[in-house]
């Protein structure tokens, strides 16, 4: 099997590429979107290494009424959407909290939760593995580096699925009722995540503890503390960020192991596939499908010229696919002889927590490996999947372990 996982589990119709399908044209313009698809891999890679001309902020072609409230303050000091110079500036703020040595120290943590969550599950040979791990193991552990407690988690749960409710994908100039609904709620969400870790925030700078929070309050850019805002907006990324990814990367890394059971033999067998197994799943099946830039001058990609002040959607889940870089693009193949994937980014925007995903991950996986037999999907109760079309990742997998 190699390109039937899709249909087999009813994957969003628009991500062609799980499909086995490539783009008829690596660069297009979507009228209904007001934006441009972008769908090959080496025109991806160009723009991620060139932050002058496709700028980040993309919330300046974002129609006022999709934004949130002028009271709102979501973009201030938001890592994702920043530029050069101050992006170099507030990366390296948060760069310490996430060297090799601090990630790799973090290891012994990650294995004795991974017991711990998996301990709690009841005996009965069934595991619903985002319910029980994929999804509070990442959370738990990002939130106690920055020091918000764990035990929220389901509050972060809440507000985080608001945000991702959307079943279509959003367009800057068709509206209608169903996507200004979707907007509201996604807002909501994002509102109560940033009011919460205001409270903590403010809190810190009353009473300052040993957490990446409070580095961020008393840290200091250009001899300047950082405004409440941009504290706030920098946890928020790091919150969201440090979780969903690792959370849907641990629920297709198996899902792929189910779907192709001669990998999951062979990774039993001998650990040191593990590694290279999340790699392809990250490739294979790649959490966030798609990430916007904004060209700030007119732009040739892929010999097509682009005007500036254009929104562009990368699709880098499709350029995971792209026939002209990986050979059998539909293979789930770990031991692939290159596999130049974009599921952390490149450049600037390089994932700064992809090493701590990576780890979770790992150590995650040999605990299950060790912990059950099998870990197999259960007919008649089939995965279920994120709706949203910018996303690729299970949001419930029940699994039989015997």
């Amino acid at each position: 099997m190699t390109t039937t996982l899709a249909d087999t589990w009813g994957l969003h119709e628009a991500q062609f590429w799980l499909r086995g399908k490539q783009p008829e044209k690596r660069v297009e313009f979507a009228a209904e979107l007001g934006m441009w698809n972008v769908y090959g891999h080496p025109e991806i890679e160009a723009i991620l290494r060139d932050p002058a001309t496709f700028s980040s902020d993309t919330s300046r072609l974002v129609p006022k009424e999709m934004l949130p409230d002028p009271g709102q303050d979501t973009a201030t000091g938001s890592i994702l959407q920043l530029d050069p110079p101050l992006h170099n500036k507030m990366r390296k703020l948060v760069s310490r909290a996430f060297t090799p040595k601090v990630v790799a120290d973090l290891e012994p943590r990650i294995a004795t939760l991974t017991h711990e969550l998996l301990d709690a599950v009841p005996a009965g040979g069934r595991l619903e593995l985002v319910e029980s791990l994929a999804y509070p193991l990442p959370v738990i552990v990002i939130a106690e580096l920055l020091g918000v407690p764990a035990s929220d988690r389901y509050l972060f749960k809440g507000w985080v699925d608001k945000m991702f409710e959307s079943t279509d994908q959003v367009s800057l100039v068709q509206k209608d009722e169903k996507q200004d609904a979707a907007i509201r709620k996604s807002l909501e969400g994002q509102k109560a995540l940033t009011d919460y870790l205001g409270v903590h925030v403010d809190e810190r700078r009353q009473r300052p503890r040993e957490d990446l929070l409070t580095k961020l309050v008393e840290a200091e850019l250009d001899g300047e503390r950082l405004s409440r805002a941009e504290v706030v907006n920098f946890a928020n990324i790091l919150l969201l960020a440090g979780h969903i990814t690792t959370t849907m990367l641990l629920g297709n890394v198996v899902l792929c192991l189910d779907t192709f059971p001669e990998w999951d033999e062979r990774a039993r067998a001998d650990r040191s596939l593990v590694p290279p197994v999340i790699e392809e799943s990250l490739r294979y099946l790649t959490p966030f499908a798609a990430v916007g830039r904004a060209t700030m001058r007119e732009a040739e990609i892929g010999g097509v010229t682009v005007p500036a002040d254009q929104m562009l959607l990368l699709w880098v889940a499709a350029a995971n696919r792209d026939e002209r870089v990986f050979r059998a693009p539909g293979t789930f193949d770990p031991l692939r002889a290159e596999n130049p994937h974009l599921a952390f980014g490149r450049g600037i925007h390089f994932c700064i927590g992809a090493p701590l995903a990576r780890l979770e991950g790992r150590v995650a996986l040999n605990v299950l490996f060790d912990r059950y037999p099998a870990l197999r999907t259960i007919p008649g109760e089939p995965p279920k999947f994120q709706v949203n079309p910018n996303m690729t990742g299970v949001r419930d997998l029940p699994l039989a372990t015997k």
